[in-house]
């Protein structure tokens, strides 16, 4: 299985600690957020990574050599102008579609500034036995922006701002709302069905392929531990968890 680590992104909620480096270097308890999204893609056998770069690009590049790429086969998909999520993901889809069995396996997609201990494994086994489009990792908390899903699990719409506005997509008597934790599951025949352009949020894709019956589904994953880390406190509260022995995520040691 491969995987792609969305790090492209300015890390603006991250300043001042992203104006001489981008978001993916910045560290939690001495480890980078790029190591810790690596690490946990290496400890479920991932060994083939791409990761989109913006922002202080070739500060990642010699990072990972540095490292010698954390034994792993790593990629770069260079950003010239930001093309947010969905964007990013077609760009990267040549990676994806370079094997024989390209359209039969599935691969993953996970944020750079998103620590967890879900099980990527059930997950992708999950999206399989359900013969899922798209499968997203999704938590029944509290978030600015919502995913709505049905009774099936299947997504419906969606509710987000101030005045919680939802849009459905599909007709459906009972929705939940359920927030996103930034790691999907996708077969690699979604991208022929990518209509969108230049830059644009894969969840606009997600939306456009529910409306037409596809079957993009939930992954409930509220016994795990999650944290996003776009913000300085998040960092201190993430660092806080690595150090001491509560479920947070332990990180693998380095390849020598």
């Amino acid at each position: 299985m491969k995987a792609m680590i969305l790090a492209a992104g300015l890390g603006t909620r991250l300043r001042p600690l992203t104006d001489q480096r981008p978001k993916a270097l910045v560290e939690v308890a001495g480890h980078t957020l790029l190591e810790i999204a690596l690490s946990r893609l290496r400890a479920f056998g991932i060994r083939e990574v791409i990761i989109n770069v913006h922002h202080f690009a070739d500060m990642i590049v010699e990072y990972l050599q540095t490292h010698d790429n954390f034994g792993m086969r790593l990629a770069l998909s260079r950003e010239e102008v930001l093309l947010d999520t969905g964007g990013g993901l077609k760009k990267a889809a040549h990676f994806f579609l370079e094997d024989a069995n390209c359209f039969e396996e599935p691969f993953i997609v996970h944020n750079v500034d998103v620590i967890s201990t879900i099980d990527l494994r059930r997950m992708a086994q999950f999206h399989s036995e359900n013969q899922a489009l798209a499968t997203l990792a999704v938590q029944d908390r509290e978030t600015s922006r919502y995913l709505l899903f049905d009774g099936r699990q299947q997504l419906c719409g969606r509710r987000s701002g101030r005045g919680q506005k939802t849009e459905l997509v599909r007709s459906s008597q009972q929705v939940q709302a359920l927030a996103f934790s930034g790691i999907h599951v996708i077969s690699p025949r979604m991208f022929a069905m990518m209509a969108e352009e230049g830059a644009f949020s894969i969840i606009a894709s997600y939306l456009r392929l529910a409306s037409q019956g596809e079957r993009i589904l939930a992954f409930r994953a509220d016994e795990y531990y999650w944290r996003d880390v776009g913000r300085t406190a998040d960092l201190r509260q993430a660092a806080q968890g690595l150090n001491s022995s509560a479920p947070e995520p332990r990180l693998t040691p380095k390849p020598h």
